[in-house]
């Protein structure tokens, strides 16, 4: 029989080695040579901390008849959650994995609410300040895991394609969350004094209401920075949880998930000209009215034969990928044609905007798939003084991010983002199946510039041409 007390100490130090581990996964994904090992790091930190959940369960069972049932429904909440995450990871495809990830999001934000509900439902005997305390965790445990649900499954929706990416705009939108937010810490003090059922059934309404109305109100274009604040939100909905249940391992992870999200999403809005606290209050990504008649005049096409001649002839040529790169599966063919330019002494390298595709390093993780040499892989703020003086630029499912709007038009509803000026090359060639506007359904003037042309179809067929041509 094993003692309460031996297993709980071994799953403290077995949550400690697995902190460490995902402190050391953090840091191996901080570049793209130890990635695979900072993954592996992760894993081995999570099944750690699994067995050691496991452990602290069984050695209650043999003590605790209760905690046989608890026991039972652990075993079949890892089997079946480990056989659906086995299966969804077996069969997303990577322009599903932003949509998966919001997803995701949203399991952590509803567990959150449902562990403060079990912790304002269970008495654990507590008096006085820390009563007080624990009601106050219960409150915004489930407050934060309440606006991470909703907005998460918002981000899902959009992100799929199953409602509009554009923003929804409430009247009065800011006061209606500001007002939210105060009615917030009003009930937050008002269950600390008077912890009634009733308080807690409508700050769990009025955070499924926030969360939704936060990501509704942003628009499509920016929906990277929200997946990767989503994200944020998830961790501290974690380590709300993990105040409850007195556990170290879920407040250190959900920190280091939280942190790191906030700061990635800081990066990314410096990247993008935006306010970092818009976004969380959900205030960015109103699209500003547009007539949507303008005349930018026709546009020029251009064939695979013509396209392959073009790159032949050229001295250095930057490659700017976006999201339908990502659904035509052209990333391998795109690395067979940098390696036929390379050898015929074609300077060729990538353009990465911070938010190309619709999930923070979207492209960069394609690219390393197709085994392209990352030293060719550089960011926008590396490679836009040096679009000028290239001869071809080849824009592959690109679309908001290479949009001159956002230099040139002030009341463009992307005005003031940094973008790719690739109009500043001798020659554009955009690979798009039609002329529709991007994610962010901003038209784009870039389409009929003097020195662009229009490659229509499938990004991969259109490639492969050129890879026959050449």
């Amino acid at each position: 029989m094993i003692a309460p007390e031996t297993a709980t100490a071994v799953a403290s130090a077995a949550y400690i080695v697995a902190a460490l581990l995902f402190i050391l996964s953090l840091a191996g994904l901080r570049k793209h040579e130890t990635s695979r090992r900072g993954v592996a790091f992760g894993i081995v930190g999570m099944a750690i901390a699994l067995a050691a959940t496991v452990w602290v369960t069984v050695a209650g069972a043999w003590t605790q008849p209760q905690a046989a049932f608890g026991l039972t429904l652990l075993v079949v909440a890892v089997l079946v959650g480990g056989a659906i995450g086995l299966w969804r990871a077996r069969v997303v495809e990577m322009t599903g994995m932003p949509e998966l990830i919001a997803l995701l999001h949203s399991f952590v934000g509803l567990a959150a609410v449902i562990v403060g509900w079990n912790g304002a439902l269970y008495d654990i005997g507590l008096e006085g300040t820390l009563a007080d305390i624990h009601h106050a965790e219960v409150f915004i445990g489930v407050f934060i895991g309440g606006v991470t649900f909703t907005g998460s499954i918002v981000a899902f929706l959009k992100l799929s394609g199953r409602i509009s990416s554009k923003p929804l705009v409430l009247f009065g939108k800011n006061v209606l969350n500001l007002g939210a937010l105060v009615l917030f810490v009003a009930l937050t003090v008002w269950y600390v004094i008077t912890p009634e059922l009733w308080l807690l059934v409508l700050v769990t309404v009025l955070a499924f209401a926030l969360g939704w109305h936060l990501v509704a109100s942003i628009g499509g274009g920016d929906m990277p920075v929200v997946v990767s604040m989503l994200n944020s939100y998830s961790g501290w909905a974690a380590a709300a949880a993990g105040f409850l249940l007195n556990n170290d391992l879920l407040i250190v992870t959900g920190a280091l998930v939280g942190s790191s999200g906030a700061y990635l999403s800081y990066i990314m809005c410096k990247a993008m000209n935006r306010s970092f606290l818009s976004v969380i209050a959900g205030g960015f990504g109103i699209e500003a009215p547009t007539t949507g008649d303008e005349d930018y005049g026709d546009n020029r096409e251009i064939d695979a034969e013509s396209a392959a001649d073009m790159l032949v002839s050229a001295s250095s040529v930057v490659i700017t990928p976006g999201y339908g790169m990502a659904v035509a599966q052209a990333q391998h063919g795109v690395a067979d044609l940098v390696q036929k330019l390379r050898e015929r002494g074609v300077d060729v390298r990538f353009g990465i905007h911070p938010v190309a595709g619709r999930l923070p390093g979207h492209m960069n993780v394609l690219l390393a798939e197709a085994k392209v040499p990352y030293d060719i892989v550089l960011e926008m703020d590396e490679i836009n003084d040096d679009l000028a003086t290239t001869d071809v630029v080849l824009v592959i499912g690109a679309n908001d991010t290479v949009n001159p709007a956002a230099a040139e038009d002030p009341s463009s509803p992307i005005a003031g983002m940094p973008v790719l000026r690739v109009w500043e090359a001798h020659n554009v060639i955009v690979f798009k199946r039609s002329m529709a506007s991007g994610y962010a359904g901003v038209p784009n003037p870039l389409f009929y510039r003097e020195n662009a042309q229009m490659l229509f179809g499938d990004a991969k067929e259109r490639v492969d041409d050129i890879l026959r041509y050449l």
